[in-house]
């Protein structure tokens, strides 16, 4: 019999370790694969089944999924370290205005109508991108995660203060899920062990007059009914 296994698909820029290491703590019967996808290809491999669930970038084409969104990401703009830019703390989309700005044909941000003037040419992938950067060539506007993944000393990075966020998701086949898919997703969303999705939310706590009055009720069922404020004592006959 073949032992049980989840694949995890994740996308450059996204750390699936926190989850992974829960994982192993809750199941270590169960073997958890990682697998790193490109970000233009992680849809498909889960419509294709090659990963169970995949942690994206839902500007993808989700067709055929069901997608959790679980953060969003600051967008930063890639320069050289001796660029203007690099002087300040932060930069506004008018600071881009006339700055050369590259898109890698694997670009994750989709940023219609983005600042700067587009380098016509339009290398393969993000590092390429990189690369061309720390030329002169032109800046790059990225997740401030993939940022950090092609760190170099000669670059630098900063937020680009009124830019969009880059969003991160979790997504799963659409329908009803297998019990480990289930298990995991809840481990993502913060679930706690032996919890479930089908568990009743905690009772409310009750206010002051309706823990009296559930105290009067009780006595009532006893036989003994307190009086009511003011109630007159009535006299032996």
């Amino acid at each position: 019999m073949t032992p049980p296994r989840l694949t995890v698909g994740y996308v450059p820029g996204v750390t699936p370790a926190k989850w992974a290491r829960t994982w192993a703590q809750r199941h270590p019967e169960v073997r958890l694969d990682l697998q790193a996808i490109a970000a233009a290809d992680a849809a498909d491999a889960l419509r294709a089944g090659t990963v169970d669930v995949a942690l994206l970038r839902p500007s993808a084409d989700t067709s055929g999924a069901a997608v959790i969104p679980l953060y969003e990401e600051t967008t930063v703009v890639v320069v050289p370290t001796d660029h203007l830019l690099s002087a300040v703390d932060e930069v506004a989309i008018e600071d881009l205005d006339g700055e050369p700005v590259l898109v890698p044909l694997d670009d994750v941000v989709g940023w219609t109508g983005a600042p700067g003037i587009q380098v016509e040419h339009r290398p393969e992938t993000t590092r390429d991108a990189i690369e061309l950067v720390a030329t002169g060539i032109g800046t790059l506007i990225v997740p401030q995660s993939l940022a950090r993944l092609h760190h170099r000393k000669d670059l630098t990075y900063r937020p680009i203060t009124d830019a969009p966020t880059c969003p991160v998701a979790l997504a799963v086949p659409k329908g009803p899920q297998a019990a480990l898919v289930e298990e995991f997703v809840g481990i993502v969303r913060g679930r706690k062990p032996g919890s479930s999705r089908g568990q009743a939310d905690p009772a409310p706590k009750r206010t002051a007059r309706e823990k009296t009055l559930a105290k009067q009720a009780a006595r009532a069922a006893a036989g003994k009914v307190a009086r009511k404020p003011g109630q007159a004592k009535r006299g032996r006959r």
